[in-house]
């Protein structure tokens, strides 16, 4: 079993990470905070501009630790992994299967099937809980445009149709996502979504989760031997984990959106925790980050049925159980790839 909730985040961006023996150390103007057991973590996660000692990136490269920095507001900077050791045969097939229109079109049509699945379900358990203060006709009227792509979605002959529907799609569930806001909402809507940078409180607390989604299905993608940067839906671009993009689809919804919404909507999170740059880009401050950082590990304990195991699992389990399906699809060990379908 993985050490699924052994994530260690750096927040303090006075925080500098060294190592003493097989210790991590969190240190702030060099006296030691924190002490952790190196073989009780899976991964470390830095905000801002803390720094690491050359020994603590040689410890966790020996131990398979992963270490990956983030910007204050939550943006990929960088990653420090060991060696590679996946199986060679896997990814060959892996890239062939990238490199085939076809192969790549109908794993393409799965995660984006799943995805627009999954914001459906999402629409709906909203009306279901809070149809009485939501614009049903207009939500209604969003789910089944949703339905609409997902059969269009069967006709597309091409990658670049795949992502024309799956633009459309995100376009209209994130047209309702105010919808689903209960409380705050003075404070907390969104007009559309924008990631570079992002311009209210809502997107800022989605591109930051997001982040944190995207690292645990590279994590997962690796653990299986497969390569997080080799897509299909998502074209190799340098720097860009394509393959996570593709796994994350299908869970943006329900591990990340449902996340931000239940934050907002239980007011664990105000207004006054969010700060406007110049550029006009919004961030988090530390403590608005350190409550969505503990709401992210306490979310990933809780426990469902996978839909095609039909076996209880973790939540925070699903990025390792989809790269697992995922690689033995390609492996030829199993007919088709199932996406994740919340129900």
């Amino acid at each position: 079993m993985r050490r699924l909730l052994n994530t260690l985040y750096v927040t303090s961006p006075d925080a500098y990470l060294a190592c003493e023996g097989e210790n991590v150390l969190v240190k702030i103007n060099d006296e030691t905070r924190l002490r952790f057991p190196i073989h009780n973590l899976e991964s470390i996660i830095t905000f801002g501009y803390t720094g690491a000692s050359p020994g603590l990136m040689r410890l966790c490269c020996d131990r398979g630790v992963s270490l990956c920095f983030l910007s204050e507001s939550g943006r990929f900077l960088g990653r420090v992994t060991g060696g590679v050791h996946g199986n060679v045969l896997l990814r060959r097939a892996q890239y062939r299967w990238s490199d085939s229109e076809e192969k790549s079109l109908g794993l393409a049509k799965r995660f984006i099937t799943g995805k627009i699945l999954n914001c459906r379900v999402s629409l709906l358990r909203s009306l279901r809980e809070h149809g009485s203060i939501m614009n049903n006709e207009f939500v209604r009227h969003v789910i089944n445009l949703l339905e609409d792509r997902v059969l269009e979605l069967q006709d597309a002959v091409s990658l670049e149709r795949v992502r024309g529907i799956e633009g459309e799609a995100a376009r209209e569930y994130f047209s309702c996502f105010n919808q689903m806001i209960t409380t705050q909402r003075e404070s907390f809507s969104m007009h559309e979504r924008i990631r570079r940078p992002p311009k209210d409180n809502v997107n800022a607390m989605l591109s930051f989760v997001y982040t944190l989604l995207a690292h645990d299905v590279t994590a997962a993608l690796e653990s299986v031997g497969l390569d997080p940067q080799v897509g299909f839906l998502h074209r190799d671009r340098p720097g860009r984990v394509s393959l996570a993009l593709d796994i994350m689809e299908e869970l943006r919804p329900y591990l990340a959106d449902r996340l931000v919404l239940s934050l907002i909507n239980r007011k664990q999170v105000e207004a006054k925790g969010f700060v406007k740059k110049e550029s006009g880009a919004v961030i988090m401050d530390e403590d608005t980050r350190k409550t969505v950082l503990s709401e992210w590990q306490k979310r990933k304990q809780n426990e469902i049925i996978h839909p095609y195991l039909e076996e209880k699992i973790p939540i925070g389990l699903l990025p390792y159980v989809q790269s697992m399906l995922l690689s033995r699809f390609i492996r030829g060990d199993m007919e088709d790839y199932p996406p994740f379908l919340w129900k």
